[in-house]
């Protein structure tokens, strides 16, 4: 317990320092949004119009402590100020709109990925020497090919060649969003060509991670120990030389989590998907401050937060961890 008190102390001190960061960057830019509004406008907007942009936006004269008490008031809302691109919907609101299409493809890709590449990983080191040998340079070959050059050859062979599969969007626009068996199909069909191009792109990082993990293990004396008691096969593969080479994988997997809240900008551009990558590209191409400013500040805490699970999780895997942590 006290190894999980002391790394929650030491996120929440983490989580500060994001926020404040987050704070300062867009105060310290030249210029603020309401001047790109106005400027947009060609300047046919009143002062009293001005003012009143100013204060939907949490724009002040007052001192910088003032409005980062402010901003912490209004963090502690929820309220993440106004979008520009989507004026006058708040940023909390388009990032909840945006959120769940990033965690259901980038999410669900990630799992998938982690867990036929380790998978993959555990039993090319188990049969090094086979046929599982191949699956190496076969998944590097797809691995050295850029994220973008996958998605447009997928593109291009089994959306405009074949006609096989959907190229952009995240459903037909003749459907209203819904929990219905048509809709939720229609989701997944429009979602198979750009899951396809990260499980593909991802597959090898796991794949050879986990197998070269697994061989340096594979040569510990415990392992061979088990093995001379007599131990399946299965288990000692499992239990005794997987269980300890997946640690690594394990770091990575949960930093990867984090990352998926930041969604695969180039997958969801190139697709013109809905998520939570293509909605910042949309912010920086229109200069929408608070917007970035909102993203970046779920995508940081995301990110600590799969951190922390990460920590917690090697708590679980690890038990010289919790002996050491209780010291």
């Amino acid at each position: 317990m006290r190894f999980v008190a002391r790394r929650l102390g030491l996120y929440l001190v983490i989580a500060w320092a994001a926020i404040t960061i987050n704070f300062l960057i867009p105060r310290l830019m030249p210029g603020d949004p309401v001047d790109l509004l106005v400027d947009r406008l060609k300047g046919n907007v009143d002062p009293a119009a001005i003012a009143s942009l100013r204060e939907a936006f949490g724009l002040s004269d007052a001192d910088l402590f003032t409005q980062y008490v402010d901003y912490l008031g209004h963090l502690f809302r929820g309220d993440l100020g106004r979008s520009i691109s989507f004026y006058p919907t708040a940023v909390s609101d388009v990032i909840a709109t945006t959120l769940p299409w990033t965690l259901g493809l980038i999410g669900v890709c990630t799992v998938i990925s982690f867990v036929l590449g380790t998978s993959a990983g555990i039993v090319a080191a188990w049969r090094r020497g086979g046929w599982t040998d191949l699956l190496v340079p076969s998944t590097t070959f797809l691995h050295s090919i850029p994220y973008f050059w996958m998605a447009l050859l997928l593109v291009f062979v089994f959306g405009v060649l074949l006609g096989w599969l959907p190229i952009s969007g995240a459903y037909d626009t003749e459907l209203a969003p819904s929990l219905s068996g048509e809709f939720l199909g229609n989701v997944a069909y429009h979602a198979l060509l750009p899951a396809i191009t990260i499980v593909v792109s991802s597959i090898a990082g796991w794949l050879l991670g986990m197998r070269n993990m697994m061989i340096t293990t594979l040569g510990e004396d415990y392992v061979t120990l088990a093995q001379a008691k007599g131990l399946s096969r299965l288990r000692v593969m499992t239990m005794y030389a997987a269980r300890n080479a997946i640690l690594p994988s394990f770091t990575g997997f949960a930093l990867s989590l984090g990352f998926v809240v930041g969604g695969s900008m180039l997958t969801e551009v190139i697709f013109s998907y809905p998520g939570v990558g293509y909605t910042l590209y949309q912010a920086v191409q229109n200069e929408d401050f608070p917007l970035m400013q909102g993203l970046f500040l779920v995508i940081s805490l995301s990110v600590l937060a799969a951190n922390l699970l990460a920590d917690l999780g090697y708590v679980l895997l690890d038990p010289r961890i919790r002996i050491g942590g209780a010291t």
